[in-house]
């Protein structure tokens, strides 16, 4: 049986999309949530929809690091004790053509993607804060991690660097007993995808949509899938990344 029954969880990004509907699914299966972005008001709704009581809401840049440490570690010293999962879902969306994408684009979406949650990942894995049953750390990265898409080049970029550093970090933390996987999600029905969306035609996005043959996805279809990989059901799974798009990369 799927559950999170006693087990502490970071979440970024919990303020809206896949971050928010990680974090409600997890809670309504046992979990305890501290919930991370940069918007108080929109994590207070994504509060407002979890079950259990004891989740902290925690207002910060994910790129703060050292505010965002200092905050984590009183929570964790008093209260929490210990992290038993970290899913990073902090990002940022970006659809420029090349010519136009300066090196700081490509700079800013590493950072929020990747280095952010390493860094959580490297502040977590510490003794103190390791429960002695190891712990599991979830990437959200993207079907563009696999493929390419005009204008994203950024964007894939970032994910895909996701998926390579996923495999290495497997291998050096398994000695604690923690595991890291990614989710590779195609294209889900979330405020960034609306951004997306907004500076395509119509044309366009209807091509998007039939080449899932599934339909796009929503919040909730990956949600299930990262609390898989955070309970104990996967423990013998680590350094992989799922795909959850609908059936699109099988064209």
């Amino acid at each position: 049986m799927l559950t999170l029954q006693d087990k502490n969880i970071i979440i970024t990004g919990a303020s809206s999309g896949i971050g928010r509907e990680c974090a409600i699914i997890a809670s309504k299966i046992g979990a305890r949530v501290i919930l991370i972005a940069r918007n108080k008001e929109k994590l207070d709704t994504t509060l407002s929809s979890m079950s259990g009581k004891g989740h902290i809401v925690l207002a910060n840049d994910v790129t703060d690091y050292e505010n965002l440490k200092n905050i984590l570690s009183e929570i964790i010293e008093t209260d929490f004790k210990c992290i038993n999962g970290i899913v990073h879902c902090a990002g940022r969306e970006m659809t420029k053509p090349f010519f136009l994408t300066k090196a700081e684009n490509f700079r800013e979406l590493l950072e929020v993607h990747l280095i952010a949650g390493l860094e959580l990942i490297r502040f977590c894995s510490k003794k103190d804060y390791l429960p002695e049953e190891g712990a599991s750390y979830v990437f959200i990265s993207s079907i563009m991690a696999e493929l390419g898409s005009t204008g994203l080049s950024s964007y894939c970029a970032s994910k895909s660097a996701i998926t390579s550093t996923v495999k290495a970090l497997a291998l050096e933390l398994a000695s604690k007993k923690v595991r890291i996987n990614s989710v590779e999600p195609g294209c889900v029905t979330t405020d960034l995808l609306s951004k997306r969306f907004s500076k395509m035609s119509s044309e366009e996005v209807e091509v998007i949509k039939t080449q899932h043959p599934l339909g796009l996805g929503t919040p909730n279809q990956v949600a299930n899938v990262v609390c898989f990989l955070l309970s104990d059901l996967s423990s013998w799974i680590t350094g992989t990344n799922i795909v959850v798009d609908g059936g699109y990369s099988a064209h």
